[in-house]
């Protein structure tokens, strides 16, 4: 299959050059990245992986999640080397590459976490930041014991998601996708000074729900207090609560409503935009972003690639946090492709 990444400024390489491949030809990474395999055999060992975790065997309602990881590629060809919202390239700032899909056993929920926290390990052994592509939410716990024992400290948690996934079980079940999180404070992976849920709504079994997720530490910053308040304050909001702890992010497409992302298997009316998720997610600049996912993408109840193209893009906007993350702290400048922001009215 042909394969022919465009080469950085400073070397690394980046997405497929499209005026010599077109977009909806060549090989099915994310935005047409290269290959692990690739980056390493070029001297290039990358700063942020892109993995797949094709696995939904903890849903409660509509399946499908499987198939995300492939179908958030799809949807990602599109994307382009530069973003203006943040005036930078991320792909110049950081090698990026595809990992392609852990392999994960279906039939057995305690192997698949098993293997997916192995597979995240494996990955992050050489300093990389891991962003997983779901898979259901389940994957977040052992995504979860992954970065913590890189981070070598329990993290602040920024759960982006219509549910508060921090119930106890279902159908005597401990490990689904409605308990990664309740699993997590168990464990003491997170810091419970820095917890958020944002963009939760629709009804709950009873208030015992808000009661035990307020013991856990966690905050709530609901859909209608996006609404209300708007994506700049709600960034602020959560900078200050995060602070300087690191940080991980898990994204559940779900957290959109489902006009914006109708491909998700348990769909809330009521929720976010696209363009507030992806503007609360730009104002996280600066925070100690160590991992992330976005999950919960369920192909068959897609269409037009609305919810594919949507991860896609939330998928991009964190990659470009994790390589501004990782410019600040090596101190790169302007040769790494930042050029400052678009601002209004700017014709740049």
């Amino acid at each position: 299959m042909v394969h022919i990444p465009r080469v950085t400024e400073n070397g690394r390489l980046g997405p497929v050059d499209s005026s010599r491949v077109p977009r909806y030809g060549g090989a099915p990474t994310f935005a047409l990245l290269p290959r692990l395999d690739e980056a390493e055999a070029a001297g290039r060992p990358p700063g942020i992986v892109v993995a797949g975790v094709p696995f939904d065997s903890g849903v409660s309602y509509r399946p499908g999640a499987r198939f995300g990881p492939g179908h958030v590629r799809q949807s990602s060809r599109l994307l382009r080397p530069y973003n203006p919202a943040s005036g930078t390239a991320p792909f110049a700032q950081a090698q990026v590459a595809d990992a392609g899909d852990l392999v994960v056993n279906p039939f057995d929920l305690g192997a698949a976490i098993e293997a997916v926290q192995a597979g995240a390990l494996a990955l992050t052994a050489g300093g990389a930041s891991l962003l997983a592509l779901g898979g259901d939410h389940t994957v977040a716990l052992p995504l979860l014991r992954a970065a913590v024992e890189r981070a070598g400290r329990p993290v602040a948690l920024l759960h982006l998601d219509a549910h508060l996934d921090t119930w106890d079980t279902y159908f005597g079940a401990a490990y689904t996708h409605g308990t990664p999180f309740r699993r997590a404070a168990e464990e003491g992976l997170l810091d419970a000074a820095a917890l958020c849920h944002v963009g939760t709504r629709g009804p709950l079994y009873g208030a015992r729900d808000l009661e035990d997720d307020r013991g856990f530490g966690f905050g709530i910053i609901t859909a209608a207090d996006v609404y209300r308040h708007g994506a700049d304050a709600v960034a602020a909001r959560l900078a200050a609560r995060i602070g300087d702890r690191p940080l991980y992010v898990s994204v559940d497409i779900d957290v959109l409503d489902p006009a914006h992302a109708p491909g998700t298997g348990t769909p809330e009316a009521g929720g976010l935009t696209s363009r507030e998720l992806l503007e609360i997610l730009r104002g996280l600049r600066g925070l100690d972003l160590v991992g992330a996912d976005v999950v919960e993408v369920a192909p068959a109840y897609d269409h037009a690639e609305l919810t594919g193209i949507a991860a896609a893009h939330v998928a991009y906007e964190l990659i470009t946090l994790m390589a501004q993350r990782r410019a600040d702290r090596d101190g790169a400048g302007a040769g790494d492709g930042a050029t400052g922001p678009h601002e209004p009215g700017d014709a740049r």
